[in-house]
């Protein structure tokens, strides 16, 4: 993991948890340090370090996969030198949180989980006012300018590449997507393809979740571009409440090399209620939903 993107996350009373960003994996890691002086409401960093020794050797002996779950990653220390570091992914903070049987512990997985503060938290609520705000209507439809635009707003002041195309490549599930060299003119040839019946707004479809143009909030940003295509053409939108996640996430691979169960996926679900706020507002929580633990 040569190369890294790191974001701090701010919380309870300006405690922070450091987290970067693993291109490879396309997932966050989090210092395990961090979230443990949270949790024990421990501002000494000998103490919280060697609180975490115990720990992780009770945990080893019980033979917990939490240890091994843990990866070692280089951050940024108040020396302002760099030191190895414990990390853990989502699931892993979630599970080193449920050892430690306090109030504390249930507040932070809240917030970790499910509140506002956190980077989807903030980035679904953007979402809900591109529709309050009628700003969507001002995005191009069907181009990669237009999935900037989307891509800006909802993680502008989250993520410090919001709305620019990676520059980097990536994979994820040992799937690769387009490498970077070549992404801007496969960009190119996907602003070219037609977007007018269901099966050509399908294509450009996989084709740009093929492509992946960003860093991260790649599936969040396309299918809100997906149904701005659909809204436009043919004055319909998906229903996503309408299809699950498990069927939805293997479609997606699927689509890598043939696009069809998609096309089956989302014409099952589509619906005339384009202007309906309810409609939008579910379709945003099941997006959102879908990128859970992926």
């Amino acid at each position: 993991m040569s190369s890294q993107l790191k974001i701090s996350i701010r919380f309870f009373n300006d405690c922070e948890v450091r987290a970067v960003w693993d291109e490879h994996q396309a997932k966050w890691w989090f210092s395990v340090l961090d979230v443990v002086g949270i949790l024990n409401e421990e501002n000494d960093y000998s103490k919280t370090r060697n609180y975490w020794k115990y720990l992780k050797a009770k945990l080893k002996k019980e033979n917990n996969q939490l240890v091994s779950a843990t990866t070692q990653l280089k951050l940024l220390a108040a020396d302002n030198k760099k030191y190895n570091t414990d990390m853990l992914d989502s699931d892993g903070v979630t599970s080193l949180a449920k050892h430690f049987p306090n109030n504390r512990a249930m507040k932070f997985l809240d917030w970790f989980l499910y509140s506002d503060t956190s980077i989807d938290g903030q980035s679904k609520k953007k979402a809900y006012t591109l529709f309050e705000s009628n700003l969507i209507n001002d995005f191009e439809v069907g181009t990669t300018k237009g999935l900037q635009q989307i891509h800006a707003y909802l993680f502008g002041g989250l993520y410090n590449f919001a709305g620019q195309l990676r520059e980097k490549s990536i994979s994820k599930g040992g799937y690769q997507f387009v490498y970077a060299q070549q992404l801007k003119s496969t960009l190119h040839k996907i602003d070219a393809m037609p977007q007018t019946t269901l099966i050509e707004i399908i294509l450009k479809y996989t084709e740009m979740n093929k492509a992946h143009p960003f860093m991260e909030g790649n599936g969040r940003s396309t299918r809100i571009w997906l149904d701005m295509m659909l809204k436009k053409q043919l004055k319909k939108c998906v229903d996503w409440s309408k299809i699950k996640k498990e069927h939805y996430m293997n479609a997606m691979v699927i689509s890598t090399v043939d696009y069809t169960v998609v096309l089956q996926l989302i014409a099952s679900a589509l619906t005339t209620k384009i202007n309906d706020r309810e409609m939008y507002m579910k379709g945003i929580d099941y997006s959102y939903y879908y990128e859970e633990n992926n």
